[in-house]
């Protein structure tokens, strides 16, 4: 072929640009993300997506590629397939089942969760960490992790990199909590049940419940995701707080959106997320679109972690390293700590 022919050929070829090049590269990183959980399947998908993503913005064959012609891709995954995950989010809840807990069980996740809220607010703004990390880590600690973090950043217009350094820390605090927490099953005296609330009070990630709770039986790991998604209903009158704190801060300030418009008090994403749960409660749906919907929850997310892992910048978070670990530790210890008083006080 002549360099003529070349030519000709590649102005007929469509141009690669815009969001497919990034788009493309999450949809690797979540196969591989599966196939990490396939090999070990104690790594949930999101956790491996996370790292993955970080992994790819540091590898030096695949740095220019994540921080160059992928970024508006990878951007778009972070934020658009976020809200659709979080929307899907919805259907692994139903009314039904919160309302099952218990009124006991439900105070109990409500004072872990404004605890651990409050305080984890509290010591990252003593700490001086920049930006919103002091609120998205106390998100992600409190409510359901990365998710969590996503659906808050979004109401508060929070930027990429206090939203990748959040991410990261909550993630790699709750994949410790996989090794950790089962340890202290049988030194802390608790039983099955005792176990799978106390693993669904204080671990992040939906995922991560899952892997620790199992590890006390089938009557544990019940009770854990029964817990953890208690918590994730919090999700939703958290991120109405977020717009609303948000807007008053800007009324206060004067200052006005790019857009000239003001946030909704409650998000589209948030909105579609309650009536999702709406949906479910109705017993509609059959077995087999929950599944599907299930699967389809956890690839979006997957490609959204990836793409908020390939933001993070190793060197700009080693040098809030100290700090920002100092606060991943007591949050920890707030989360586990008062969610193990609760399980004591309600069980």
């Amino acid at each position: 072929m002549t360099i003529r022919e070349r030519r000709t050929r590649t102005r007929l070829l469509p141009p690669l640009g815009g969001d497919a090049p990034g788009l493309l590269l999450a949809a690797l990183g979540v196969a591989a993300a599966v196939a990490v959980h396939q090999a070990v399947p104690a790594v949930p998908k999101l956790t491996a997506a996370v790292v993955l993503g970080i992994a790819a913005a540091h590898l030096p064959g695949l740095r220019p590629v994540v921080r160059g012609v992928a970024r508006p891709g990878l951007s778009t995954a972070g934020r658009r397939l976020m809200r659709i995950g979080i929307v899907l989010l919805g259907l692994k809840l139903g009314l039904d089942d919160v309302l099952g807990l218990g009124w006991a069980t439900v105070l109990m996740v409500l004072a872990v969760v404004a605890a651990t809220f409050a305080g984890t607010c509290w010591l990252g703004r003593r700490l001086g960490l920049p930006g919103d990390q002091p609120l998205l880590v106390a998100t992600g600690y409190s409510i359901c992790g990365a998710s969590a973090i996503g659906a808050v950043s979004q109401a508060a217009g929070s930027e990429e990199e206090d939203v990748a350094a959040s991410v990261a820390l909550v993630t790699l605090c709750g994949t410790l909590a996989i090794a950790v927490l089962p340890l202290l099953q049988q030194p802390l005296g608790l039983g099955e049940a005792e176990f799978g609330r106390w693993v669904g009070a204080s671990v992040h990630d939906v995922g991560q419940v899952v892997a620790t709770a199992q590890t006390g039986g089938a009557g544990a790991l019940r009770e854990a995701v029964l817990v953890k998604l208690m918590r994730v209903v919090l999700l939703a009158p958290l991120v109405a707080g977020v717009a609303v704190a948000m807007r008053r801060r800007a009324r206060l300030s004067g200052e006005q959106a790019k857009d000239g418009k003001r946030p909704p008090i409650v998000p589209l994403f948030v909105a579609g997320f309650l009536a999702m749960i709406v949906l479910r409660s109705t017993g509609l749906l059959p077995d087999g679109a929950l599944t599907l919907a299930g699967d389809a929850q956890e690839l979006l997310l997957a490609a959204a972690l990836f793409g908020l892992g390939s933001a993070v910048h190793l060197p700009t978070l080693l040098r809030t390293g100290g700090r920002i670990a100092l606060l991943g530790l007591g949050s920890w210890v707030v989360v586990a700590g008062v969610s193990y008083a609760g399980v004591l006080l309600t069980m």
